[in-house]
């Protein structure tokens, strides 16, 4: 009987013990999920709501709709430019500034100077306000007194109207987008070589892999292949997702030549006051990005080796 009752004892002490540390767990999880469900949850639900009515700001009332707003879409051709432009941007910029940032990674990981300087350089862009950005690169490719154009007059070459002409201004802005990205790339990138233990490159060498390329194809390629889907699943959002340099330099023009969905969103929304619409535009959005992201996940998990 005395066992028992000790065992019972320590059994009651055993779950009190369990029940504080789960309530200790919830206490400091609780602000987490308050902060998850104030502004991530709610307001998708708010979005999801809205996109089949027609409300808009500071109206009395609104009516249920349907699908309505998304048959608009079809018809839109405001919105139909959005979307062309907005996943060409996105191809022309996700294999170049993955590439470019993969190929200076491994230049600054195999010099013996300047690591740090380049780094820090390269990360600039990241770091930088878009709005002085943006004013610098307004300056450079200005088309008469910016400093592109010029060294293309001296040179005896054509001077375009980089963000001015309908067949220019979505390049432009994607060679900012490579700009803005390859920096963020680079300091992934550098994470995931470091991480790559030197041994395997010897062992590699002693195999016969004795060229540069042969220890990258056989080595570091297979051995990226974490930090290379984490890369293209963050610069295809992040390319989808550009807005503040359009809105700063061209205001998706001219002619809705670099218009894209976000700014697309904020003029239907916060301009012209049309919630459920931009609402509408909203979940096109965000199913085009899981979407993708899906199928990148799917495609490249396949061929990723996890070390």
């Amino acid at each position: 009987m005395v066992d028992l009752s000790q065992n019972a004892a320590l059994s009651r002490r055993h779950t009190r013990r369990i029940d504080s540390d789960t309530l200790a767990a919830w206490a400091l999880a609780l602000p987490a999920i308050i902060a998850y469900l104030l502004m991530i949850l709610l307001p998708l639900l708010a979005v999801l709501a809205l996109a089949f009515t027609d409300y808009e700001l500071g109206a009395r009332g609104f009516a249920f709709v349907g699908f309505d707003n998304f048959a608009e879409m079809l018809r839109d051709r405001t919105f139909a430019a959005s979307i062309r432009n907005t996943f060409a941007y996105a191809l022309f910029v996700v294999p170049l500034s993955i590439g470019i940032a993969l190929l200076l990674a491994i230049l600054i990981e195999d010099g013996a100077r300047g690591r740090a300087f380049f780094r820090a350089a390269l990360f600039l862009p990241v770091v930088s306000l878009t709005v002085a950005m943006a004013t610098a690169w307004q300056y450079l490719l200005h088309p008469t007194i910016g400093p592109v154009n010029t060294i293309l007059r001296d040179l005896g070459l054509g001077t375009p109207n980089w963000l001015g002409a309908s067949e220019w201004v979505l390049v432009s802005l994607g060679f900012i987008g490579i700009w803005q990205n390859v920096g963020f790339n680079l300091v992934l990138f550098l994470a995931g070589l470091t991480a790559i233990p030197r041994e395997l490159y010897s062992a590699a060498e002693i195999d016969g892999a004795r060229s540069p390329w042969a220890r990258f194809r056989l080595v570091t390629w297979p051995m990226l292949g974490p930090t290379m889907l984490f890369v293209v699943i963050i610069t295809m959002t992040r390319s989808i997702q550009v807005f503040d340099t359009v809105q700063t330099l061209t205001q998706g023009g001219p002619n809705n030549a670099s218009e894209v969905l976000l700014r697309t969103i904020y003029q239907e929304a916060f301009h012209y006051f049309r919630f459920g619409y931009g609402a509408a535009v909203t979940l096109v959005f965000l199913a085009c990005v899981l979407v993708l992201t899906l199928i990148q996940t799917r495609l490249i998990d396949r061929k990723v080796h996890y070390g």
